[in-house]
């Protein structure tokens, strides 16, 4: 059990190199921009009732009862006839069969409920890309925090396996001075349960370093474990996240802040869009229409140009119900932006705090370290003289595997501290 877990089949050795992986494999990424893309495509549908549209049709119609009659394609009855009487002679008539084109261009004039949905297609989009600034920022927290808690377990695991060691050591110590005679039984026994403590420490440190490469691969956009190289700069996390985000200057200028604030307007707005139903639009619209002649290719035949006023009247309703859902929808959205805040708020002051509190946890965890070694060693010499008891050397053993473990830990909770009080209040564009 003194042999080290074997290391991870996939390690990285710079926060730059873990950093790439996440940027190539995220799914989380992945979504986000996907979301941005979404966004992209509302506006532009938003826009484009807006804009003029074109719409050409060309068709062919024949007659079946009467072959030689030109029918307009499409037309329902009988068939309808292109022009009437008796052509001249020379005269370009209808051809049977008949085709036909038309072309048709439409121009919206005045459409308030247009312009409001492109007034909240733009909100949306700006809520995505904060969205996707947001991710960024979690997914550099998130992978700075389970490399500190790798390298944690890693550091974990080696000390179990030196407390484990120096348990054995106590156990040989101990029955050396049983096969003496200056030792009893009972020490052998509580030495002996000393030493199944340190392997249960052990085993429990092993899964959790497995456990953390696990977690690690998982951030890395991997199916299996990644560890770290022994020689990863963990002391430098702090200045090398500053690389790649940068302070806010206002609490209100976070991602997840500007995005919720954009939800809100973009929900105003398509509230807005609705009750805009009720008001009348005015279009124009153009036509131009063709068809074949014989002899000859063909001719134009008529080229309206029309002003077109659309008012609603009735619709059973749904324009209530319908400005009614968005209006329920603009209000969650205010409530998610208030609870945001809110957390948003908790979230930074407890980093703020969780700083000094971590430093100071370290300076009592580094000063229990110091008693626990004074103790472990005087107790060991004692025992070695006869003058102390099986008792005090495991109690002293134990306390010191503890405080050694706790100083560990104490040092990768305050850089863990360092980077979320940073994070917290930084903006990540990759």
């Amino acid at each position: 059990m003194l042999t080290p877990v074997p290391p991870a089949p996939e390690q990285v050795k710079t926060w730059d190199e873990a950093l790439t992986l996440v940027r190539q494999r995220s799914t989380d990424l992945r979504f986000a921009e996907a979301g941005v893309t979404r966004a992209q495509g509302r506006w532009r549908q938003s826009l484009s009732a807006l804009l003029p549209n074109a719409r050409a049709t060309a068709g062919l119609g024949v007659d079946v009862l009467n072959p030689d009659t030109p029918s307009i394609p499409g037309a329902g009855g009988g068939g309808a006839v292109v022009g009437g009487g008796a052509a001249a002679p020379g005269t370009k008539v209808p051809s049977a069969p008949l085709g036909t084109l038309s072309a048709t261009l439409t121009q919206s004039l005045v459409d308030v409920s247009a312009w409001r949905g492109l007034s909240s297609a733009r909100a949306s989009e700006t809520a995505s890309v904060a969205n996707l600034q947001d991710a960024q920022r979690r997914l550099t927290q998130g992978l700075a925090n389970v490399l500190v808690a790798t390298v944690a377990a890693e550091r974990a695991a080696e000390i179990n396996r030196v407390g484990l060691r120096q348990a054995l050591e106590r156990a040989a110590l101990t029955q050396r001075s049983f096969e003496l005679g200056a030792g009893t039984q009972l020490d052998v026994v509580r030495v002996g349960q000393d030493v199944a403590l340190a392997r249960q420490s052990l085993v429990a440190g092993d899964e959790q370093l497995r456990q953390t490469r696990e977690s690690l691969g998982l951030s890395l956009g991997t199916d299996h474990g990644v560890g770290v190289t022994p020689d990863f700069n963990l002391t430098g996390l702090v200045e090398q996240t500053r690389r790649d985000c940068a302070p806010v200057q206002e609490l209100g200028e976070r991602a997840d802040l500007v995005a919720a604030r954009a939800n809100v307007e973009a929900a105003r707005e398509s509230r807005r869009q609705a009750s805009a139903g009720y008001l009348p639009t005015l279009g124009l619209s153009s036509t131009l229409f063709g068809f074949t002649t014989d002899p000859g290719f063909g001719r134009f035949a008529t080229w309206n140009v029309s002003a077109v006023l659309a008012v609603p009247l009735w619709e059973g309703g749904g324009r209530a119900g319908l400005v009614r859902e968005r209006a329920g929808v603009e209000e969650q959205a205010a409530q998610s932006l208030e609870a945001t805040r809110r957390g948003v708020g908790v979230e930074v002051s407890r980093a703020r705090r969780g700083v000094e509190v971590a430093e100071a946890l370290l300076k009592t965890a580094a000063e229990s370290l110091e008693l626990a070694d004074r103790t472990d060693r005087l107790t060991r010499r004692a025992f070695e003289v006869g003058r102390g008891g099986s008792l005090e050397l495991v109690q002293s053993g134990a306390a010191l595997r503890q405080a050694q473990l706790a100083v560990v830990l104490r040092e990768f909770e305050l850089v863990q501290a360092r980077l979320d009080a940073f994070l917290t209040e930084a903006r990540c564009d990759w």
